[in-house]
């Protein structure tokens, strides 16, 4: 029997290129707007906004 490696919960290592800061001002975009969408359900809406607390503070240490 071969070996199977699962990537649920893997993650990719970001670098500090322009590229990064462009991701991740992009998913910063995504989560604001999911947490905006998201009317009928505040915990849905209050975790979207917490991820994307956490990437607006991972942008402000990149930019520094």
């Amino acid at each position: 029997m071969n070996k199977q490696y699962c990537k649920v919960g893997s993650s990719t290592p970001l670098g500090n290129g322009s590229q990064t800061i462009s991701l991740l001002e992009y998913q910063y975009q995504n989560f604001i707007e999911k947490a905006n969408l998201n009317n009928t359900d505040a915990k849905l809406g209050e975790f979207f906004n917490l991820k994307a607390q956490k990437i607006k503070k991972d942008l402000e240490k990149l930019m520094q």
